[in-house]
């Protein structure tokens, strides 16, 4: 069902304006100050290296990854192998690069012979779900793939309207109720809809939470269990879309979504609106779980898949 290529040349000739925008989103304080730093040292030694370490935790990258990297960076200089700033800019980034590549997973849907591929996302309040999931149904139709939205924030104001626009937008059908119904029996009926239509992607809106807030957690473990009654492998994939700006607070927010409903991929949003990138670190250091996609500006092509190498050259400035 998903194996059609349509959208691969726009997609292609897309490609280099993303990466710029990326670049751009991503011309941050580290770059800057990692320029200074050395410019202002000559000697490459423990001094250099402890500064690189305040710099890379003031940039959001954490205490524990940040640990890690300067580690090996001790190793390397204990064997002589950093003889100039050069050598330093390199060897960071092939450790920075080592760092996300395990994460750095794009989301690919697999061939399925019956019933949709269900996205169900989360995420706190202001994350930027909703902008996302139309982004993602551009994505998927430029794909070649029939999209279908389920308007599961039933408490935000404006939510369902504003997914209506979204589903307007690219042209595809959205299912919604009146404000406050159940969230779980909206997208109950959603998922119903799209079997019967046979709708290749269902994208689920959850209404946002704090992670803190145990009786909304409990509401999205039962969207979830209404999801697999219908089908007993969905939702096959839940995104929780973190707001980058937001830095280390993201990773508590991660942690305890991930531990209730199960969380299977990452969005970091917002990217461009943020001083800071090294959260992306922290995720993929402390948590492991899949980064499908980078968010670096509100238009409808401004979500990009995750690339390791891609993302450290943008932070580090080439």
């Amino acid at each position: 069902m998903f194996s059609s290529s349509k959208g691969h040349d726009q997609g292609s000739r897309t490609e280099k304006s993303l990466w710029r925008r990326l670049r751009r989103a991503l011309k941050l304080d580290l770059t800057y100050d990692l320029n200074e730093l050395f410019r202002r040292h000559t000697a490459i030694d423990e001094e250099l290296l402890e500064e690189i370490e305040t710099l890379l935790i003031t940039s959001d990258v954490g205490v524990d990854v940040t640990t890690k990297i300067v580690d090996q960076l001790n190793q390397r200089l204990t064997k002589n192998q950093l003889s100039d700033t050069k050598a330093v800019r390199e060897a960071l980034r092939e450790d920075m690069i080592a760092i996300l590549r395990p994460v750095a997973h794009p989301l690919v849907l697999p061939p399925r012979d019956q019933g949709p591929f269900v996205l169900l996302m989360v995420g706190v309040n202001g994350s930027g779900k909703t902008t996302t999931i139309g982004k993602l149904a551009a994505r998927f139709k430029q794909q070649g793939l029939s999209v279908m939205l389920a308007a599961g924030d039933t408490f935000r104001a404006a939510a369902v309207e504003q997914l209506q626009e979204w589903g307007q937008r690219n042209e595809v059908p959205v299912v919604a109720q009146h404000s406050g119904a159940d969230s779980a029996a909206v997208i109950f009926d959603a998922l119903h809809s799209a079997r019967a239509r046979g709708i290749d992607v269902l994208i689920a809106d959850t209404a946002g939470r704090l992670h803190t807030h145990s009786g909304l957690m409990e509401e999205l473990k039962k969207v979830r269990r209404v999801i697999s009654k219908q089908i007993s492998q969905a939702p096959h994939e839940t995104l929780l879309v973190i707001d980058a700006v937001t830095g280390q607070n993201a990773m508590n927010q991660a942690k305890k979504f991930h531990d209730e409903v199960g969380v299977t991929g990452i969005v970091m949003s917002k990217l461009d609106g943020s001083a800071k990138g090294g959260i992306v670190f922290s995720v993929s250091g402390e948590l492991g779980l899949p980064i499908r996609f980078l968010g670096i500006g509100e238009g409808i092509d401004d979500l990009r898949d995750f690339d390791a190498a891609e993302f450290v050259d943008a932070l580090l400035g080439g």
